[in-house]
C-alpha cells in the first residue's frame, strides 16, 4: 500500500488543521493506520492510530482531547483533525500503515507516506 499525507501548513496557536492520508493499493480497509510526528532534533513520536474498521482509536498523551483520527474506507483516506494547536505541535507529520493489531511503536509500521509539515506560530 502507498500512502500520501497532505494538509499541513502554517497556523496560529489555537487554530485548527486537518491532515489527510490517502492510500492506494488493495485492501486498505484491512490496515491499521497511525499518525506520527517528528520535530527538529527529536525522535519520531506516536500521535494517533485507528483500527481497520474504525472501531477503536488511540492517542498519544500530548494530543489527547485536541486531535481526532477518523477514516473513510470508501475513499481510502484517514484524517487527523487537529484543534487547539500549540507551538509544540510543530513537526513533520507522517502517516503509516500495518496489518492488525493496533500498535503505537514506530518500527512496527510497515508502510510510510512522506511527511507533511505543520507549523504553529505563537
Amino acid at each position: 500500500v502507498q500512502l500520501q499525507a497532505s494538509g499541513g501548513g502554517l497556523v496560529q496557536a489555537g487554530g485548527s488543521l486537518r491532515l489527510s492520508c490517502a492510500a492506494s493499493g488493495r485492501a486498505f480497509s484491512s490496515y491499521v493506520v497511525g499518525w506520527f510526528r517528528q520535530a527538529p532534533g527529536k525522535e519520531r513520536e506516536f500521535v494517533a492510530a485507528i483500527t481497520s474498521s474504525a472501531v477503536r482509536t488511540y492517542y498519544g498523551d500530548a494530543v489527547k482531547g485536541r486531535f481526532t483520527i477518523s477514516r473513510d474506507n470508501a475513499k481510502n483516506t484517514v484524517y487527523l483533525q487537529m484543534n487547539s494547536l500549540k507551538p509544540e505541535d510543530t513537526a513533520l507529520y507522517y502517516c503509516a500503515a500495518r496489518l492488525s493489531p493496533l500498535v503505537i511503536t514506530t518500527r512496527q509500521y510497515d508502510y510510510w507516506g512522506q511527511g507533511t509539515l505543520v507549523t504553529v506560530s505563537s
